[in-house]
């Protein structure tokens, strides 16, 4: 299979040289956007490019109102903040996640709880979740979701649309609408991506995106908090931005906040991003299903967006038969120099979250054993990697 795999992939970018794994494009107007920004000197947290860039993405997603930070994981760290999660807390997400949504929690003071994730969309499962809150939560007095175990308050759930699949969202908001849990959705990697229509990151309290280097569209560095009312981001913003209360001169910040607000260097690269988004997308899928049909009379199987959903398809992935297939494929790709790789390590496995409290990870454990990522780089039908 990866000498087959090796030469599609050749094929597909038309180049023997390395193939990344996800690198960005750049053929719009971001060098013309960026060196406007050097030329207003304006290239800090202030700037016409911050404003633009938080409207544009209000436009695309339906958001009520986004809120521009230096990176996804910032972004992260200010949704659970205005969520109320307090040291002592619990956060249920997916074990098969990132770490920096594990390391946000965790700076917080809170802790993570690990359920399983779904087989349909491999993001956070809503079976799972429902059957570990009616083993182990109650509702105490307050109308606070208390583990029952350890009395500690389950604060948030945070849900993870892994590799830009939408997780299946409306069980999910119902689970947390039962449950009195604040719903933020972890959208790092699905700008683009939609469930029945509607934006991914906009169904909970909060959602957030990253445009980190590797992702669809790239800021060089930043995130978005997606708001679900004005209100909620006129608070965002104000944290954001060390909590300064407005004044001409004077310096008064009237609660603990965050430095953690865009540069307008950042949002100018953004802006131009954007405007190319709709070709990314479409090439992306093309890619998609170009792969699909590569591993349509194989052992391996392609992951498809879900029935009920519009996939950005931002990280290309295949679930190989076995552990030795998936490691076979891992050696040969990459000493061809075809980068691909396997997916995170379970957070419970990592020594700092060791101790967590997990449900069942059955399906979690299946795709640590057999995932692996392909190259997704934005390309043409035609092989040139362009815009």
């Amino acid at each position: 299979m990866y000498k087959k795999l090796v030469n599609f992939v050749q094929d597909t970018y038309k180049t023997k040289d390395f193939i990344p794994l996800h690198a960005p494009v750049f053929t719009g107007n971001e060098r013309d956007y960026v060196n406007d920004t050097l030329d207003s000197t304006f290239v800090s947290s202030v700037g016409k490019y911050v404003d633009d860039f938080e409207s544009r993405i209000e436009t695309l997603t339906g958001a009520p109102r986004a809120i521009a930070t230096v990176n996804g994981t910032s972004a992260l760290h200010v949704a659970l903040y205005l969520a109320g999660v307090t040291p002592g807390d619990i956060v249920i997400t997916q074990a098969l996640t990132f770490v920096a949504t594990c390391n946000v929690i965790h700076h917080l003071g809170a802790e993570p709880l690990f359920v399983d994730v779904s087989e349909t969309s491999l993001g956070l499962c809503p079976v799972a979740l429902s059957s570990y809150l009616d083993e182990n939560a109650s509702l105490n007095a307050a109308g606070e979701c208390v583990h029952n175990g350890t009395e500690q308050i389950i604060r948030s759930v945070v849900p993870m649309h892994t590799f830009g699949h939408p997780v299946e969202i409306d069980e999910i908001v119902g689970i947390c609408i039962k449950w009195n849990i604040t719903l933020i959705e972890d959208s790092a990697e699905s700008l683009g991506s939609y469930y029945k229509g509607g934006h991914t990151g906009t169904f909970g309290k909060f959602g957030v995106i990253s445009f980190n280097g590797n992702k669809i569209i790239t800021t060089g560095g930043g995130g978005v908090v997606l708001c679900a009312d004005s209100e909620l981001g006129a608070w965002a913003k104000h944290v954001t931005t060390t909590a300064k209360a407005p004044h001409p001169f004077e310096f008064y910040h009237d609660e603990p906040g965050f430095n953690f607000r865009m540069p307008n260097l950042n949002a100018a690269l953004g802006c131009a991003q954007l405007e190319v988004l709709p070709k990314f997308l479409k090439k992306k899928r093309e890619l998609a299903f170009s792969y699909e049909r590569f591993f349509a009379d194989s052992d391996y199987r392609f992951v498809s967006e879900p029935e009920y959903a519009t996939s950005n398809y931002w990280l290309n992935a295949v679930i190989c038969p076995s552990l030795k297939a998936r490691n076979e494929l891992l050696e040969k790709t990459n000493a061809s120099g075809v980068m691909t790789r396997p997916v995170w390590q379970l957070m419970n496995r990592l020594p700092m979250y060791r101790k967590a409290r997990t449900g069942s990870l059955i399906v979690s454990e299946q795709l640590e054993r057999s995932l692996v990522n392909l190259p997704s780089s934005v390309v043409s039908m035609t092989g040139e990697t362009d815009a």
